[in-house]
């Protein structure tokens, strides 16, 4: 959530940033004026609320002397008195207001953050790994997955409809080595590992910015106030609301294994066949809590930490750098990490690495307190290491062979026990 001091001292700024994010129409003419209206409404019952104070007091020191009073000072205390009342329930009305205003306001973008409508202004910063030449003609992944008897997405249809899957036979093993392998490389870089309930409430999700805007795309418990989560990041965010981190604790670093529910809303058509875009799949989480003067920093960090684990499965991926069109609702900066799917000859995201800044600690305030006794909000930072099901996707097209069997990756299988997948 934006500070609507910044948004007051610098509101052309706040504007442009608007603009570049595709949002034009935020009347912040009428935000101001809720602002105006706010800090009056305060003034007047702070003005009321002494005078009330004032005129008890006389009343209490007549009381004390035995002395009489009149009725018409009573009379003028209770009016008062509901006169503040009145205007309390106006100032909650116009203190909703603007929060319900600045929860709908996406980040602003970093300074360093490419001018765009959409992807096509996104910066390819770095490739990494030269993709493999094959002497036939690869497949995409579901067809590899069905063939081999380990994806059926025929039977998860009728359990559940489109866009899931059910795994079977070594595809089960494969993706429990993908998920074991990721949380030992994180945990042995430093990473505490914590897992969570998958479904949160709704303070949560407004927490880290699903909510309210993204309220149509995430799957709801109709009879409670429970979602389930999108990310992992939502619970592991969320440990520390309301909280004050002393310096000396930072970076907290937190890896978290989850399943995650999309509707993906506004995809339809996208990826419909396979494991890129299911409404459910699993995902390992890094989130970072960090001093503002070194989030920029650990932006760095967690693309290498990220991008390394690809280099281990000897995947080839690019790194990219959102543009202001293209990047998420809460983020100030995104790498977009994208490997190389054989099947279709193109790089796929895998993973976003994101810098919040201080927009999700401000609506969950958490902040971290220096030597000096000063407080301040911290940074969130948070990135995938990795989706698991597209990892799973970009195995078996990267790692096919001409006789329609997978190799498995050398540093999967001491966790999968075998070295390729054949067909039955």
């Amino acid at each position: 959530m934006l500070d609507i001091k910044v948004i007051r001292k610098n509101v052309d700024v706040v504007k442009q940033a608007m603009i570049n994010r595709n949002k034009r129409k935020v009347d912040f003419d009428q935000l101001l004026k809720w602002d105006d209206e706010r800090k009056f409404i305060i003034n007047e019952i702070e003005k009321l609320r002494i005078r009330r104070n004032k005129e008890s007091e006389k009343v209490g020191r007549l009381k004390m002397e035995g002395k009489e009073y009149s009725s018409d000072l009573l009379s003028a205390i209770n009016e008062m008195r509901n006169t503040i009342q009145k205007q309390e329930k106006q100032l909650l009305i116009t203190e909703n207001k603007i929060r319900n205003f600045l929860l709908n306001l996406p980040n602003i973008p970093d300074e360093s953050v490419p001018i765009g409508k959409d992807e096509k202004s996104n910066k390819i910063i770095r490739f990494v790994g030269n993709p493999r030449k094959f002497s036939f003609k690869p497949n995409h992944h579901f067809e590899i997955g069905e063939r081999l008897g380990i994806l059926d997405f025929t039977i998860a249809s009728k359990i559940s409809g489109s866009r899931f899957v059910v795994l079977k036979n070594e595809g089960c093993a494969l993706e429990r080595a993908i998920i074991s392998f990721f949380l030992d490389v994180h945990k042995g870089r430093g990473y505490k590992e914590i897992m969570t309930p998958y479904l949160v409430n709704r303070t949560s999700m407004v927490g880290t910015g699903q909510l309210p805007k993204f309220e149509e795309e995430v799957f709801k418990c109709a009879n409670d106030d429970l979602y389930l989560i999108s990310t992992a990041e939502i619970p592991i965010t969320n440990i520390y609301r309301d909280s004050i981190l002393d310096e000396s604790l930072l970076p907290q670093k937190i890896v978290s294994f989850s399943a995650c529910f999309r509707r993906e809303a506004g995809s339809y058509g996208r990826d419909a066949k396979g494991l890129i875009r299911n409404h459910q799949f699993n995902k390992i989480e890094l989130v970072k809590f960090v001093a503002p003067k070194t989030s920029d920093e650990e932006l760095e960090v967690l693309i290498l930490e990220v991008g390394s684990v690809l280099e281990l499965l000897e995947l080839p991926y690019r790194v990219v750098l959102l543009s202001t069109g293209d990047m998420g609702f809460s983020s100030a900066k995104t790498y977009d990490l994208e490997v190389w799917f054989s099947g279709v000859s193109m790089y796929k995201e895998i993973s976003s690495c994101s810098n919040f800044k201080d927009f999700q600690a401000r609506r969950m305030n958490i902040k971290v307190k220096y030597k000096d006794k000063r407080k301040e909000l911290l940074h969130t930072l948070n990135g995938s290491g990795l989706a698991v099901g597209r990892t799973f996707a970009a195995i078996l097209e990267n790692y096919q062979q001409e006789d329609g069997s997978v190799v498995i990756p050398k540093v999967l299988r001491k966790y999968t026990g075998f070295d390729i997948i054949k067909s039955c």
